[in-house]
């Protein structure tokens, strides 16, 4: 594995995003995650998975840099659908998935987290979709799963501002589970997995399925429609300023175009 790493110990899987210095989501490690992914779900000796960043950030986004090398509407689409695929393969996996947010969870990289079943997060942990910012918009599900949790009003003021939230507000507005100061942050969420690893397989396997009815057919059909937009949205001249204000480092100059 070249941008992740896991291991296996007490009935836990722990799976620890490594790519420094933002964890950014890049194609790479999201197909590094499917695999790792295809190792532990067959394996009758691991109960609870936990995903947590190596430094300062669960995961500060998607590689932006690697988006000026995708040219077609069509390829931004297909990358937003695997990234929806792998995400929704998440919530429905039958072994209880926790993220350890430290740091940052911004863009791609919330949108993983709330693919995962519990969110435990540090108080001072920035957690939001900042793509507008950039003229883009969120492509894995995250317009779709941020109202699920926060309700359609502070979703809306999310998007629209792309201002983060703390860890204590996301615990407030039902984005996250528990917050703790941030060096018990993945101590708690092991305890929690540990816990949680007690309980009957099946059970919790069953679980995991009833919840997944709680998706309605328009959760399904937002996300096949935020997949075509998110590739029309990223060829357009305002998504091509954004992006190279990001790469620039500088305030970007919208036209409407």
């Amino acid at each position: 594995m070249e941008y992740l790493k896991w291991s296996h110990e007490d009935s836990i899987a722990t799976i620890t995003l490594e790519r420094p210095p933002a964890n950014a989501l890049s194609s790479g490690l999201l197909r590094e995650l499917s695999a790792v992914l295809d190792e532990i779900e067959p394996n009758r000796e691991i109960r609870a998975v936990v995903i947590h960043g190596e430094g300062r950030f669960f995961s500060a986004g998607a590689d932006i840099k690697e988006f000026t090398t995708v040219t077609s509407s069509e390829d931004f689409s297909k990358l937003g659908q695997f990234g929806q695929d792998l995400f929704d393969r998440m919530e429905k996996f039958p072994k209880p998935i926790i993220a350890a947010i430290h740091g940052a969870a911004l863009g791609g990289g919330l949108e993983l987290a709330m693919a995962c079943h519990i969110r435990y997060v540090s108080e001072t942990a920035k957690l939001g979709l900042p793509e507008l910012q950039l003229g883009l918009i969120p492509g894995f599900a995250g317009t779709q799963r941020l109202p699920k949790y926060v309700g359609v009003a502070r979703a809306a003021e999310m998007l629209f501002t792309s201002e983060p939230i703390t860890g204590l507000e996301a615990v407030q507005y039902g984005l996250a589970n528990r917050a703790f100061p941030e060096n018990e942050v993945l101590e708690q969420a092991n305890k929690l997995a540990k816990k949680i690893a007690k309980k009957s397989p099946g059970s919790i396997k069953a679980s995991i399925e009833l919840l997944n009815y709680a998706k309605t057919e328009e959760f399904y059909q937002g996300t096949k429609r935020e997949a075509e937009l998110f590739g029309k949205v990223f060829v357009s001249n305002d998504a091509k300023e954004g992006i190279q204000a990001f790469i620039e480092k500088r305030e970007p100059h919208f036209r409407g175009e």
